[in-house]
Parts: C-alpha cells; structure tokens; sequence
C-alpha cells in the first residue's frame, strides 16, 4: 500500500492527497463512510458513459479517515488558468460548455432524482420562513422533470487541465435530472465564487444547447435557497434574496 503524500488540494468536506500514482481523497468527517462509499458508486456510475472523468480504484478506511483512491487528473483547475490568462477565457468557457453538454446527452436513472433532492433541501433550508418555503416548494412542484446526468457541482474549479483536455472531478451530488437545472446550478455556483465567468458561461449553454436562458434562470430562487443547506455563512444574504426573486 503507497504512502499518503503531499496534499494535493483542499475543500470543506475533503482533502486530496498523492498517493502513489494516484490521488487519495479523505473525508474530513472520521464518520464518512457511507459518504465514502457512495461516491465511490456514483463514480462507478459515471463512468459507464465515458466522460472525462477519474477512475475509482477502491474505498476504504486510511488510518484515521473514509476515502476513496482515484486516477489523477494531470494540470491545474480551468478557472486557474483562465484568471492567470485571460486571453484562453473565452476557451475555457467553451471547453466548459462542451464538457457539460456531454454530460447532459446521458441519459441516467439510477442517481436520485435532482427534483426529490432538492424537495429535501428547500424542507430543511435554514432562513426560509413559512410562507417563502412554501412557494418555493411550489414553484419547484411545476418545472419539469428530467433523466439526464446531472454533475450538481459543475463549475470551472472543477474542471482539471487545459481547454482540450479537462477531465470532470469532484461528483458526489450527481443526480438524474433536468439538464437546464444543473446549468442554473453552475450559473449560482459561479456568480458566488467567480461571476466574471457566470453571465458569459450561460450565455453560450443557452446558445449552444437550444435551452432558452429563462428556462435555466427559472431554477435559480430555488437552488439558491437549497444552497442555505451547504452552510456557506458569507454567501447567506445572496442567496437569500435570490430565493425571494
């Protein structure tokens, strides 16, 4: 068994660490194994339609802490490169676009439903007084339903190497779902975290997938009030007033 190496990167729930030719994420939660494991199964599932994705290699318990062994992915984040050098910009959001076309081409019905999921959310979002809840609930009873594959966290952080070969990390919140509302998700994710890129990413989905920007930016109150479930405190106010558009 390789030793863990170096850290590699590092979010809220995870770290990534070498490990010999590959990459170990552990969870920082030492209770994480089904969470573990679960997206071991979905990177299984993933990989069934041969999108540019890490290959799982196994799951298990790494002294103290759930993860899982993954292929690595060569190069740095899109969004990196393209803060570094805006002129590959308007590349990269291509290269994004395309990738996540190809994403939504799959059809996928054994991941949760994003609609049931996000019913969960909205039930258990904190901020959200009674009458708002219900609306939103509501509003989300009556857009349509969907079975293609959905990344749920799709943003350009989340795309490893250049513009011709970004590979597809980071899918434990896939779901089978609507294509425009993984879209919308993505347009949230990056008016939060890099909104020079949000406004033109959507403008080249819609045109490039036929999904009218309205039809995407129908999701957005909702997502942006299942959004208050992740905890993200300095984003709360936004996402507040966006649930109340």
């Amino acid at each position: 068994m390789p030793e863990i190496g170096p850290l590699l990167g590092s979010g809220k729930v995870a770290e990534a660490f070498e490990y010999g030719e590959h990459v170990l994420k552990l969870y920082r939660d030492p209770g994480a194994r089904s969470t573990a494991f679960a997206e071991a199964a979905i990177l299984a599932i993933v990989a069934d339609h041969g999108l540019p994705t890490p290959a799982v290699h196994e799951a298990g318990r790494y002294g103290e802490r759930w993860g899982l062994v993954m292929s690595r992915a060569s190069g740095r984040p899109l969004a990196t490169l393209a803060l570094e050098r805006p002129a590959i910009a308007p590349a990269a959001l291509d290269a994004m676009v395309a990738l996540h076309l190809r994403v939504h081409a799959e059809m996928e019905s054994r991941l949760r439903p994003l609609k049931l999921r996000l019913a969960d959310r909205l039930k258990a979002a904190p901020g959200l007084d009674d009458a708002l809840r219900s609306r939103l609930l509501d509003r989300l009873a009556a857009l349509p339903d969907g079975n293609r594959l959905c990344h749920g966290d799709f943003h350009p952080f989340n795309l490893i190497g250049t513009p011709e070969s970004a590979v597809v990390v980071d899918w434990p919140d896939a779901t089978s779902g609507p294509p425009a509302a993984d879209a919308c998700r993505s347009y949230l994710l990056m008016l939060q975290g890099a909104p020079q890129f949000a406004d033109p990413y959507l403008d080249r989905y819609a045109a490039a997938s036929g999904v009218h920007r309205s039809d995407v930016l129908a999701w957005l109150p909702i997502l942006a009030a299942a959004r208050l479930c992740e905890n993200v405190p300095e984003e709360k106010p936004r996402l507040l007033e966006l649930a109340r558009a």
